[in-house]
């Protein structure tokens, strides 16, 4: 027969696990609404410059026309003999199965692209752990975004490879706030190795977030460029009916809303869809070749930001189904108590008859 006190121990300890994970749900929903409002915020932007670059390949020699070869190095399309990856993960854990699925994913990945070079960024702390663990880091020393972006100019040394597969970089802790700053120098040391050809394709592995139960796991190509505006997605992996249902769950609990990220600017996406002959002030091949840049780093930041939200997104419902499994084990536990109270109680009366009955 269990101990009463030991019961009623435990059942305090569960007690104060279940306004633990209570406390991190609703911390996490009110930072998911903030990271769906800086996702929604930066639509527009993004929309924009999509469109305005849509509308220069209409009217920018971006080809040239005897040889066919592209004018921007962004463009240029090469067999990947190297290739850069970038893992967006969290800083945190605590997010249920949010991490190990990006990590898994990034594995799939490398084990597709056997036999090649392959270089990786690790962005957030699980993901740099659980990579750093697999594989050998790059024979530099590792920097910061800041000093990567001060060094970015800076003549580059051939250095030897630690492996076919090796980590040359690793940033941690920029995901608490993210800044376009900090996408921005990564891209532009992303597009300084492209354009001098040390890698041959740049992708990135993130959790796409449209809203609470819409979410995807995505690899995608971000260098070459392709066709612009639209995502060139390598693997993708859906959120299952029962994911969505719990997440919906967890979002009508915490009070946050399904708005989703998508739409978020009518007013950007027309522009530059009209036959209009648009006058600009550079000529249109400067000007595509200035802003091509900036679309990388904008595909960067979209997959950081989205990224946020979507961890924010599942540790809310990974704190819900904590909480909801602590109400059950407490009420289990005090069933038990109950029992081994009543049987305590029954033994002690039997006891008390039976004294008396030899008396």
């Amino acid at each position: 027969m269990p101990n009463i006190l030991d019961i009623r121990r435990r059942i305090r300890s569960v007690i104060n696990t279940r306004q633990i994970t209570k406390a991190m749900k609703v911390v996490s929903a009110a930072k998911l609404r903030r990271a769906q409002e800086r996702a929604l915020a930066a639509r527009p932007y993004a929309q924009m410059l999509t469109n305005v670059l849509k509308s220069l390949v209409a009217r920018a020699e971006i080809y040239d026309p005897e040889t066919g070869e592209p004018k921007h190095p962004l463009l240029a399309q090469r067999e990947e003999k190297s290739i850069l990856l970038i893992v967006v993960t969290g800083d945190k854990g605590l997010a249920g199965a949010f991490n190990a699925n990006i990590t898994k994913a990034a594995i799939r990945f490398l084990d597709s692209k056997t036999g090649k070079n392959i270089d990786i960024e690790a962005v957030g702390r699980k993901g740099r752990d659980f990579l750093r663990r697999r594989y050998p880091a790059a024979k530099v020393q590792t920097r910061s975004l800041a000093e990567l972006e001060e060094s970015i100019d800076a003549e580059s040394e051939p250095v030897e490879r630690a492996g076919t597969t090796q980590i040359t970089g690793e940033h941690v802790g920029i995901l608490g706030k993210v800044e376009f700053a900090q996408a921005s120098a990564l891209a532009r040391s992303v597009i300084q190795r492209y354009e001098h050809e040390e890698i041959d394709a740049v992708y990135v592995v993130f959790n796409e977030f449209k809203s609470v139960i819409a979410q995807r796991l995505v690899v995608e190509r971000i260098l070459p460029i392709g066709q612009i505006g639209r995502p060139e997605v390598s693997m993708a992996e859906e959120m299952t009916e029962e994911e969505k249902k719990k997440a919906k769950e967890a979002a009508v609990s915490a009070g946050v809303g399904m708005r989703t990220t998508e739409g978020a600017s009518e007013a950007a996406s027309q522009f530059g869809t009209s036959q209009v002959d648009y006058i600009y002030e550079q000529p249109p091949e400067e000007l595509f070749r200035a802003l091509l840049p900036k679309y990388v780093s904008i595909q960067i930041f979209r997959a950081l930001l989205e990224s946020v939200a979507a961890e924010h997104a599942a540790r809310m419902t990974a704190m819900d189904s904590a909480t909801s499994n602590a109400t059950d084990m407490i009420d289990s536990l005090t069933l038990v108590m109950n029992r081994a109270r009543q049987a305590k109680i029954t033994k002690e009366i039997i006891e008390i008859v039976s004294g008396a009955a030899a008396m």
